[in-house]
């Protein structure tokens, strides 16, 4: 019997390819997956290069999956999930019962407390916040840039420049963040944001990319960009203390992980981001992650078919070496 859990971004597609007892003998990584950024028909090739390619390293012709579940990014709606479900369906990866399709932050959570109940916070270029417990009651935080993304490093950048634009109309004090922005984005005078913003649609990408910068501010002691980090820190604080909250984690010491660039680059967000958490629930433990997503979304494989997830399983798959097992 063989299980694959697929970790899908808009950056890449991984794949891992389990037996029954959690030995993990495939691994490979593809292009992006999130369907919204690439299209359908680049998404489906990409979790069947992947897929295949974890069915090759281990030395094996691809055989339908007695299990399979995807976390993808960008996925939240049913509509979302009927579109993934049907791109397997159409790779003849497995029958449709076999497939479990979910966001990434859950993956994130199941691989980062092996399997435990608790919360997940992910902070990079997004932002978002997961929370299961062992009944199956599960909440979630994060919309998007557009509608959330608070204490991101989207929302890092954004309002970086925005600083920048206050300090040149006058609404805003001096600020490092002026000149560092003006670099970064290459231009001359103040005015020609607009054009970038408006015209050359500097995207989430570029102004995510931003947030080292107020990161290096921040810590060369400037006051607006030590606002911007505190807020975000405390927003994201906040996100998490509703997810526990309407789950009924408060007042009992319960466990958290958190992934992304900025916990896991970010030295001075990551201390920031822990006080604020703290200071709102000082019972949450924050744990290192224990196994990466995609070996997450190995054990939910497992488990959304119906099969128990045992100690065993669980030391097989934190002795696996993934660089190891493919590319």
């Amino acid at each position: 019997m063989y299980f694959v859990g697929i970790d899908g971004g808009a950056t890449r597609t991984r794949a891992a390819l389990s037996t029954l007892d959690g030995t993990v003998v495939g691994f490979e990584v593809a292009g992006p997956s999130n369907y919204d950024n690439v299209g359908i028909e680049a998404a489906r090739g990409n979790i069947g290069n992947a897929v295949q390619g974890a069915f090759r390293k281990a030395g094996l012709s691809p055989t339908s999956l007695d299990g399979i579940f995807l976390g993808m990014a960008g996925v939240a709606s049913p509509t979302d999930r009927a579109t993934i479900l049907q791109m397997i369906v159409d790779l003849q990866l497995a029958a449709a019962d076999k497939v479990h399709v979910d966001h990434d932050i859950r993956t994130a959570l199941a691989g980062g407390l092996a399997g435990r109940e608790g919360l997940a916070l992910i902070a990079g270029t997004g932002s978002s916040v997961y929370g299961r417990r062992k009944d199956g009651r599960h909440h979630r935080v994060g919309w998007g840039y557009l509608l959330d993304d608070l204490g991101s490093s989207y929302m890092l950048g954004l309002q970086a420049m925005i600083a920048a634009v206050w300090e040149a109309d006058g609404r805003g004090p001096a600020t490092l963040l002026s000149r560092r922005v003006q670099h970064a984005l290459g231009y001359s005078h103040i005015d020609e944001i607009m054009r970038l913003v408006y015209h050359e649609k500097v995207g989430v990408t570029e102004t995510a990319a931003l947030a080292p910068l107020v990161l290096e501010t921040a810590e060369a002691g400037d006051e607006i960009a030590n606002r911007i980090v505190t807020r975000a820190a405390e927003d994201l604080a906040y996100s998490a203390y509703t997810v526990a909250r309407v789950l009924g984690f408060l007042g009992k010491a319960f466990e958290m992980t958190m992934v992304g660039g900025l916990v896991e680059s970010g030295k001075l967000y990551r201390r920031m981001l822990v006080e604020a958490i703290h200071q709102r629930m000082p019972e949450c433990q924050i744990r290192a992650p224990e196994l990466p997503p995609v070996l997450g979304a190995v054990l939910l494989s497992l488990e959304s078919t119906g099969h128990a997830i045992t100690p065993a399983i669980i030391s097989k798959l934190k002795g696996c070496d993934l660089s190891a097992l493919g590319s």
